[in-house]
């Protein structure tokens, strides 16, 4: 009896998004700065987006299987807090109807992610298996290009939550062995 083929380890990218020049907008930006440092998977790659949302769409036409997107998102809670927001379900990524989608300084990951469904419908090519987004609660958005107290302050938990995440996808999808 032969052994299943193990299957490849699961294609993540990991996209800092976000406008260094408007203070907390930068968030993702500096996240993934940071993390680029850190020790990650082989198949996991950083990169960091900044305000390319087009760029980052097309990209994802190349078939990953996960997405993990960093960025500033406000949701009513303190300045700093964290979420993980999971946003695989179509519904759950439609962008903004007032919103202008293809305006390139102004994609916010739910705008790119409705540009991706849109291109995938056109190309045939599969969306990310899993879709995260590892916000922040911005607490200024002001043109400057530091982050806040409270901000700068979750960067390293946000790197700690992100490499947790793709740690824990590469457990889940790496085959098991039995012993002999």
């Amino acid at each position: 009896m032969t052994e299943p083929e193990p299957r490849p380890a699961p294609r993540t990218l990991v996209a800092g998004v976000g406008n260094v020049f408007l203070g907390d907008d930068g968030f993702g930006v500096e996240t993934v700065r940071l993390l680029a440092r850190e020790h990650l998977p082989p198949h996991v790659e950083v990169a960091d987006v900044g305000i390319r949302g087009v760029h980052l769409a097309y990209r994802l036409l190349d078939g990953w299987d996960t997405l993990v997107l960093v960025d500033a998102t406000a949701r009513g809670g303190e300045p700093g807090t964290l979420y993980l927001i999971d946003a695989t379900a179509p519904d759950e990524r439609r962008a903004d109807p007032h919103a202008v989608p293809l305006d390139g300084h102004r994609m916010a990951p739910d705008a790119v992610l409705a540009l991706l469904d849109t291109l995938c419908a056109g190309t045939g090519a599969a969306p990310p298996r899993r879709i995260l987004v590892v916000g922040c609660e911005p607490a200024c958005l002001d043109e400057g290009v530091e982050l806040s107290p409270q901000v700068a302050a979750a960067v390293p938990e946000a790197v700690r939550m992100v490499t947790e995440l793709v740690s824990q996808e590469a457990a889940v999808r790496s085959p098991t062995r039995r012993a002999p």
